[in-house]
C-alpha cells in the first residue's frame, strides 16, 4: 500500500483543529491532517470522503459533504474502542469521471485484502460502480444491497450516472455480482419494467412500505451483503431535507440507522457507502448531522461483531435438518451459538463451491424455519437454488 497518501487530500482544518473531549471520536482517530498521513496498519476501517457528483444527473452538488459529516461525526460518543479508525482524507478526484471510478477500485483494492472496512462518504451513488471494481479486481464474487427509493437501473442507451450504476454493474462480462438486493423501493418511481428485469435476474427488491413493517426481518437481507450502499434519499423530507432526491415519504432517521447497525454486525459485509446528501446547501445540518448518526451506529455493529462464518466452521452452529414433500433433499438450517441468528445452506454443485462457497449459506430468520417445518420453503431458498442451477 505504498504512496497510499498521494491519493487524499488532509481533512479541512474545520475537522482536525478542535480540541476533542476525551470521550469523542475525534479525539481517538488517526485523521489525515496537513503533513500527517494515518498508519493504516492494524486499522479496522479506513474513512473516505469522495467529493465526486459530476454524474449527479440531478445537478446539485454533493462534493462539500464529507467534511460536513465529519463535523458532526467527530464529536460523538466513542463507545467502541475495540475499533481502530483512520481517516485518510478526501479522494482527488479525477480528470475524469472514470479516473475517479478506477482510483476508487484501486485503493479499495488494497483495502480490502489487507481486510480494512472501507466507510466511503460521498459524492453520489455511481460511486458504488468503483467499489464493485475493487472486488473485480480480485475475482471475487459479491452481493451488494442498496437502501434507495430507486433502482438505479436506467435504460441501456442512457449515459452513465447516478441513476444508471446498477445497469453498468449488470452488463460487465465477467460479471461477480451473484445477488442484488434493494431495500425502501417506492412504487411511483419505478419504470415497471425494471421490476421485470430484477424479477428476471432473482434479485431482491423489498418495498418501503413492507420493510417498515417489520425492520428486523430486514436483517437478513443486509446480512447477506457484501457491499452496503445507501443513498440518503431514501430517507424521508422531515428527516433527511437535503438529499439528491428529497421525497415525503421514506424510511425515518431511525430506521436507517438501525439498518446500518445491522450491516455493522454483519461478519460478511467488507464495505459500505453513504451518498446523494447535500451538505452544503443545508444552513442548518440537519442532513449531515443524521449521516454522522448513520456512520456511528454503522460503526457500533461492527464493534459487535462475533465471528459468526457458518461456511467456514459449522461445528459451533447448531444443526436443523427439515425434510419436506416437496423437495427431494432435505432444508439444513443453522443457528449460531454466539449471535442467535440463522442460515439455512442451499445445495450447491461441486463445481461450483469454491466460486460461491460463501454464498450458498443464506442468512434467514426463525420464522423462515417455522415456514419450512409447514413445508413452505421460503422464497430466499429458491432464489439462491435457481441461481445454482
Amino acid at each position: 500500500m505504498n504512496d497510499l497518501n498521494l491519493y487524499f487530500s488532509p481533512v479541512e482544518e474545520a475537522v482536525c483543529d478542535v480540541e476533542y473531549n476525551a470521550f469523542q471520536i475525534g479525539a481517538s482517530i488517526n485523521i489525515h491532517s496537513e503533513g500527517v498521513f494515518p498508519d493504516i496498519e492494524n486499522a479496522r476501517i479506513a474513512i473516505i470522503g469522495i467529493p465526486e457528483s459530476r454524474n449527479n444527473i440531478s445537478g446539485k452538488d454533493n462534493n462539500l459533504s464529507p467534511d460536513i459529516c465529519r463535523q458532526f461525526l467527530y464529536k460523538l460518543s466513542n463507545h467502541f474502542p475495540n475499533l481502530t479508525i483512520v481517516d485518510l482524507g478526501n479522494l482527488k478526484t479525477g480528470e475524469s469521471t472514470d479516473d475517479t471510478y478506477e482510483a476508487v477500485a484501486e485503493i479499495l483494492h488494497e483495502l480490502l485484502n489487507e481486510n480494512i472496512i472501507p466507510l466511503i462518504i460521498g459524492g453520489s451513488q455511481d460511486l458504488t460502480y468503483g467499489n464493485y471494481l475493487a472486488y473485480e479486481k480480485s475475482g471475487r464474487v459479491i452481493n451488494i444491497a442498496s437502501i434507495d427509493s430507486r433502482f438505479d437501473i436506467g435504460k441501456p442507451s442512457a449515459d452513465f450516472s447516478n441513476e444508471s450504476w446498477l445497469n453498468k454493474i449488470i452488463l460487465r462480462d465477467p460479471n461477480f455480482l451473484f445477488n442484488f438486493t434493494n431495500i425502501g423501493y417506492q412504487s411511483y418511481f419505478i419504470d415497471p419494467e425494471a421490476i421485470t428485469l430484477l424479477k428476471k435476474l432473482f434479485f431482491d427488491y423489498i418495498r418501503l412500505g413492507i420493510a417498515r413493517e417489520d425492520i428486523s426481518e430486514i436483517e437478513p437481507l443486509i446480512r447477506n451483503a457484501d457491499l452496503l450502499t445507501i443513498d440518503m434519499s431514501a430517507i424521508r423530507q422531515a428527516d433527511a431535507p437535503f438529499t439528491s432526491h428529497p421525497s415525503p415519504n421514506g424510511f425515518s432517521g431511525e430506521e436507517l440507522c438501525q439498518l446500518a447497525r445491522y450491516a455493522g454486525m454483519s461478519d460478511k459485509l467488507s464495505s459500505f457507502g453513504l451518498y446523494e446528501f447535500c451538505a452544503g446547501n443545508d444552513p442548518q445540518g440537519q442532513t449531515a448531522h443524521l449521516a454522522a448518526h448513520i456512520i456511528w451506529h454503522f460503526l457500533e455493529g461492527v464493534s459487535m461483531r462475533k465471528g459468526d462464518k457458518p461456511h467456514k466452521n459449522k461445528d459451533s452452529f447448531m444443526k436443523y435438518i427439515v425434510s419436506t414433500s416437496e423437495q427431494e433433499s432435505d432444508i439444513i438450517f443453522y443457528r449460531s451459538q454466539l449471535s442467535d441468528r440463522w442460515w439455512m445452506e442451499v445445495p450447491c454443485p461441486g463445481n461450483l463451491m469454491s466460486k460461491y462457497e460463501r454464498h450458498y449459506m443464506v442468512p434467514c430468520t426463525y420464522k423462515d424455519y417455522q415456514q419450512a417445518l409447514k413445508e413452505i420453503i421460503p422464497d430466499r431458498w429458491w432464489q439462491t437454488y435457481i441461481k445454482f442451477m
